[in-house]
């Protein structure tokens, strides 16, 4: 890690006590300076073009817009600053999905605070960092022989997007805001989605994403509320 200057830190996630909890583990580092913090989408991607700090940790599943949308959106302009994502998921999809999208590190919430340490000096020395949780013999295992098929892979990222916030119990009207798309879009990956997994119900849904560990949803949740 740098140490010539503090390295400039913005927190993304719309749980404030995360935010906090990230915040006071940047503070036992005095080369780290947390610089900003955001709690939805598109001000994350109004605080990185105004900052342009050294490091970005964000969240997948904030409002207004969904986290990959903020790696894709910040790296068509700024390919300088470190983007480590940090999720709740195990799931290799997501995790392809946001370093395929630009993201320079992928966290897991139920670590340890020395994994962000570590990935935060990983990157900055110009590496990639996937969570030790993860298990990544199989992440870039190329598909056909010997590997069964995994029906979320055949989702494509935007309905995998879909998928993740409908099972967290957001509305097509809610979704369509978060991914910067129409309602009516939202409805054709939800059908597309359902049929690919062949589940054609929410609860059905939920209950995969449950065994699965797509969620952080850990029990039965009403369909139609927010449960996070």
């Amino acid at each position: 890690m740098r140490i010539n200057k503090p390295v400039t830190v913005v927190l993304a996630d719309d749980h404030a006590i995360v935010r906090e909890g990230i915040a006071a583990i940047c503070q036992t580092q005095p080369d780290l300076q947390v610089v900003g913090q955001c709690s939805d989408g598109l001000a994350a991607v109004e605080m990185i073009e105004k900052l342009n700090p050294d490091v970005v940790i964000l969240d997948l599943n904030m409002p207004k817009l969904h986290g990959l949308e903020v790696i894709r959106k910040v790296r068509s302009s700024n390919h300088r600053v470190k983007l480590a994502v940090l999720s709740v998921s195990h799931d290799h999809k997501i995790v392809l999905d946001a370093l395929r999208s630009g993201a320079n590190a992928f966290l897991l919430k139920d670590g340890p605070s020395r994994h962000l340490l570590d990935a935060i000096g990983h990157i900055l020395d110009g590496g990639v960092y996937v969570s030790p949780l993860i298990e990544t013999s199989q992440l870039f295992a190329p598909k056909g022989r010997g590997r069964a098929l995994d029906p979320v892979e055949s989702l494509s990222s935007r309905e995998y997007e879909v998928f993740c916030l409908l099972v967290e119990g957001f509305r097509a009207k809610e979704i369509a805001e978060r991914l910067d798309i129409s309602p009516k879009t939202v409805d054709t990956y939800r059908a597309s989605l359902m049929r690919k997994l062949d589940i054609h119900d929410l609860a059905g849904l939920v209950k995969f994403a449950i065994q699965r560990n797509l969620t952080s949803v850990t029990s039965a949740a009403d369909p139609g509320g927010h449960a996070r």
